[in-house]
């Protein structure tokens, strides 16, 4: 399987250093460098099974967005957006509902909606490819996969696949063993396409680049909604970042769809964001907890270097 590592803030051989993870923290929430370091456990149980015909292209920015792709699975058996969580506990996957079962065995809604997540991703990723005029005639399939084997889930009807740590190799089977639905020979064309956009002059020129076949699936529903004829736009997204949410990941924390009742809200004038530097509230609360620490640990050890004396 080629894989194709777009993360940011990683060196050349994808380490994250101190500096790195602290501007990843403030910048896409706590949850960020745990969801990366459950990328690379999924990955490596993928790879091992996956060989040529597959390209895997991580955590990749759609242009003109902050909308980050965690995972893109490209391959006979179709295209699959990948969410890895690295929570632990037990959940319910009923529907669009992602809950939490507490000690009474009582479902509540879960304070992130996992599944609505990526529900929403695979929807923009597959208007962005419809924008660039690939014909895959086939859904994008958005597929949650726990890596932590302390996550126990009950799938009860979900809209999207739901993956446990002790499926992952079922999963991945099922793929290999799946009727084809894109041609083997365009699918590292079709990666290179999606990697590198066309420019609009280009797309008025460009011939759609048709790489699939048309067999039913159970994520058409997902997107029977949408209008594939409408333009890609970033901002019909209404993709934002939560000011006073910590549950902000490495993709886009919640992607809401645009409402011709509710009028956009007014941007925050210029001098709130200067007076902030430009960072939301929870992101200041880090920084000011980072730095007492780094203030005890400076202390700490001149105390230290003092009595060595």
């Amino acid at each position: 399987m080629k894989i194709i590592d777009k993360t940011s803030l990683q060196d050349e051989n994808g380490n994250i250093n101190i500096i790195a993870r602290v501007q990843g923290t403030l910048k896409y929430g706590l949850n960020w460098y745990g969801e990366l370091e459950a990328q690379k456990t999924v990955i490596a149980q993928i790879d091992r099974m996956l060989e040529k015909g597959y390209v895997l292209i991580r955590n990749f920015t759609l242009p003109n967005s902050e909308i980050v792709i965690p995972l893109i699975l490209i391959g006979a058996s179709g295209i699959h957006v990948i969410f890895v969580t690295q929570q632990k506990g037990h959940f319910e996957a009923k529907g669009d509902q992602w809950n939490t079962i507490n000690n009474t065995g009582t479902s509540l809604p879960a304070p992130r909606n996992l599944i609505d997540l990526i529900t929403k991703l695979a929807r923009a990723f597959q208007k962005y490819i419809e924008h660039q005029k690939i014909n895959l005639h086939v859904p994008v399939e958005p597929v949650l996969i726990a890596s932590d084997p302390g996550a126990q889930i009950e799938s009860i009807r979900p809209s999207v696949r739901v993956v446990r740590s002790d499926a992952i190799k079922p999963f991945v089977n099922s793929l290999l063993q799946a009727r084809p639905v894109l041609r083997t020979e365009v699918i590292y064309d079709l990666a290179d396409r999606i990697l590198a956009p066309r420019s609009l002059e280009e797309l008025l020129t460009v011939t759609p680049f048709d790489v699939g076949e048309k067999p039913a699936s159970r994520a058409q529903a997902i997107f029977n909604a949408s209008d594939p004829s409408k333009d890609f736009d970033p901002n019909d997204l209404g993709f934002s970042f939560e000011e006073d949410s910590e549950a902000e990941t490495v993709v886009v924390q919640e992607i809401r769809e645009p409402s011709p009742a509710r009028p956009l809200p007014r941007p925050k004038p210029a001098s709130a964001k200067k007076k902030n530097f430009g960072l939301t509230r929870s992101q200041l609360f880090l920084l000011a907890g980072m730095f007492v620490i780094e203030c005890c640990v400076v202390v700490g050890f001149g105390i230290f270097i003092y009595l060595s004396q």
